[in-house]
């Protein structure tokens, strides 16, 4: 069980680390060119890299909708939820602080001014998108990379070849909403850098556990 559970906190830690720090980093210059394109596939990267090095251990979930969404569907058991959202959660705190660190070091870098890649709606939203649509959002593309997360990692999916889909999926997840709520689907994700906002990212946080969380087990 502790194998499983690093396992999950260097999965999770490089998710946030990796995805977050794109945008929190290489996105605030223009002139480097990622735009919302290279953020997108910042996340889709992380998964991909991390399902590869750790899946086979953990099985690589990385995001409390993932857990509670495989255990709904039977594919997980309820005496691990608990331990992996915690470390899932823990981890990217890690990772936030890790990249608030790194930032921090710029003059001039004000962390809850910049939103610090945090996830919104409303005036915090990057297109300014409501609260409703940012929920629907939610809901709808955290099912979506459930179903195929199970599909890819169905025993009669062809072998190899989850890693590639689920972070390709994660990529297309992020093409579609950044600009709606700066794309959660994953609570701890939002956590980790919500915490260091910690203005309206934190009051805006509930939204980002219960949609992903309900819409992740809805595939079941």
């Amino acid at each position: 069980m502790n194998k499983r559970l690093a396992a999950e906190f260097f999965g999770t830690f490089w998710l946030v680390l990796g995805g977050c720090g794109s945008a929190v980093i290489s996105a605030a210059y223009p002139h480097l060119g990622i735009g919302y394109l290279g953020v997108a596939l910042a996340f889709g990267l992380t998964v991909l890299t991390m399902v590869y090095a750790v899946g086979h251990i953990s099985g690589g979930h990385f995001n409390p909708a993932v857990t509670v969404g495989l255990f709904a569907g039977g594919r997980f058991s309820a005496g691990d939820v608990i331990p992996y959202v915690v470390v899932q959660v823990v981890a990217a705190i890690v990772a936030g602080a890790v990249l608030y660190a790194i930032a921090s070091g710029k003059p001039g870098f004000n962390v809850s001014a910049s939103g610090f890649a945090s996830n919104g709606y409303g005036a915090h939203s990057p297109g300014g998108y409501s609260m409703q649509s940012v929920m629907i959002t939610e809901f709808v593309l955290t099912a979506m990379f459930v179903l195929i997360i199970q599909g890819a990692t169905d025993r009669r999916a062809p072998a190899g070849f989850a890693g590639l889909a689920i972070g390709l999926t994660l990529t297309l997840i992020h093409l579609i909403s950044i600009p709606v709520d700066n794309t959660s689907v994953n609570p701890a994700r939002s956590t980790g850098v919500a915490l260091f906002q910690g203005g309206w990212a934190v009051h805006q946080l509930w939204l980002f556990w219960v949609m992903p969380l309900w819409g992740g087990r809805q595939v079941a």
